[in-house]
């Protein structure tokens, strides 16, 4: 039994830290990748309960281009706009990016194409872009 530990240990050993290298190369640029191809990173930390499905919250948003040019933003606005997580009154890609973040929160999201599908287009904004879209939460109602 002992010369089963012996081998079992540092096998574990091992695969958490290649685990843990292959985490931070993953992540070197600070982004965390989910399982749809979202990537968010949290420029700023929020204080407080997190927003989950069913929540409605008050955010401000700008929406570009990955070169910067802003397709939309109310971010100079005294009003935020209300979203209800999990309602579909956003893309998937704010809907999901909204979930977990706390009030004060800034992230900033890369959504991929099948994440910021609409039904309608504006006409500045062409439907099989990858867009930047910062989000910060102002309120969770």
């Amino acid at each position: 039994m002992k010369f089963f530990y012996s081998l079992v240990i540092p096998f574990i050993t091992l695969s958490c830290t290649n685990q843990q290298k292959i985490t931070k190369s993953a992540s070197a640029d600070g982004y965390i990748k989910t399982a749809s191809g979202l990537k968010y990173k949290i420029l700023l930390k929020g204080s407080g309960s997190t927003a989950k499905e069913g929540h409605e919250v008050l955010i401000f948003e700008t929406t570009s281009y990955l070169d910067g040019t802003v397709l939309y933003s109310n971010e100079n606005s005294t009003t935020p706009v209300k979203v209800l997580i999990g309602g579909h009154q956003a893309t998937d890609g704010v809907d999901e990016g909204l979930r977990g973040m706390q009030v004060g929160e800034v992230r900033r999201l890369i959504a991929p194409p099948e994440l910021v599908k609409r039904k309608f287009y504006p006409p500045n904004v062409s439907p099989d872009s990858t867009l930047a879209i910062k989000i910060i939460l102002h309120k969770i109602l």
